[in-house]
């Protein structure tokens, strides 16, 4: 099979990481595979820079299975066109990362689904394959972001149209997006807006697509906030109906051990089917947020001694101690 017919009949999906989220997307990818057994899939990875390790297991993910990766190193090359809006911005590079998806992949394929590597699919993607993005002219095709949220992003960004995304899945119409320059536009949203973005990119491409997205079923990008769950003392997973992609958008993950819960045994499943089944889950929490969050976890659990513990453990961390 040529390239071309080889491009035309795989489904594109691509990631954007750093060294520290490859085993997270490595269970995305296998729960792909697991769930779609049936499907060609061209795995796209962008980063910065890759460890050589990480660059061997996605290599290896094309010996396990009948799909295609591809690592696309990203350097200051790739934003060239865009150098005037980066040149006094305080974003880092990472945050522009998503915005140049189109642009590297133009040549390979007319569509592409993003996802953010905090996601699993527990599901077939058949619906989604069969989606005319391009419909009614629109640019890419989106989940809606939680209600609240949608609520106070659409009066803080003042939105003409009352509908505002989740960037964690976004099914990515190549040629609307180039030809009407998305990225510049969200470039410059995101650097010139004179209106708070909280969170970042997201919002530039909120204001810039308001009106011009497919809105999808949130079966696409079911958001579970595991901190939801971890407040009332719950380590069983709460019922995700007809979901095929659940992201864990919140900031408790579930590589995360230390959580108790169980979605860390439905991260630990896909996990064991990637190359990187060796690595372990986190054991402990990492930072002072996961350090102040798991305290208020053990109190609530009535654990104040550990919960003791851990917050003077995050009170050193954040003096440097």
């Amino acid at each position: 099979m040529n390239r071309a017919v080889a491009d035309e009949a795989s489904f594109h999906i691509a990631f954007c990481v750093d060294n520290h989220y490859f085993r997270a997307m490595g269970a995305t990818i296998a729960s792909i595979i697991a769930n779609n057994p049936a499907r060609h899939f061209t795995f796209h990875v962008l980063a910065f820079e890759v460890a050589d390790e990480h660059r061997a297991r996605l290599a290896q993910v094309e010996a396990m299975y009948p799909v295609r990766t591809e690592l696309h190193l990203l350097d200051l090359q790739s934003f060239r066109q865009f150098s005037h809006f980066l040149g006094h911005s305080h974003y880092s590079l990472s945050t522009f990362t998503r915005l140049v998806i189109p642009a590297v992949l133009r040549e390979r394929t007319g569509r592409v689904l993003y996802l953010d590597a905090d996601i699993l699919c527990v599901g077939s993607l058949d619906d989604m394959i069969a989606m005319d993005i391009g419909r009614d002219q629109n640019i890419a095709a989106a989940a809606p972001d939680a209600p609240v949220t949608t609520a106070r992003r659409v009066e803080a960004l003042q939105l003409p149209y009352p509908e505002y995304f989740n960037g964690g899945v976004l099914f990515i119409n190549i040629e609307r997006w180039i030809a009407e320059d998305i990225t510049a536009q969200t470039l410059d949203a995101l650097l010139n807006s004179k209106k708070e973005l909280r969170f970042n990119d997201q919002d530039a491409l909120n204001i810039v697509l308001n009106g011009r997205v497919r809105y999808i079923s949130p079966r696409w990008n079911y958001l579970y906030d595991l901190i939801h769950d971890l407040d009332v003392s719950r380590f069983t997973m709460r019922p995700v109906g007809n979901a095929v992609f659940i992201h864990f958008a919140g900031a408790v993950k579930p590589w995360a051990d230390w959580s108790g819960h169980d979605a860390r045994h439905l991260f630990r499943k896909y996990l064991a089917l990637s190359p990187w089944a060796g690595m372990p889950l986190d054991p402990e929490p990492r930072n002072t947020k996961e350090m102040r969050m798991h305290s208020r976890f053990l109190f609530r659990q009535g654990k104040p001694l550990q919960s003791l513990k851990w917050y003077i453990r995050y009170l050193n961390k954040r003096a440097g101690k």
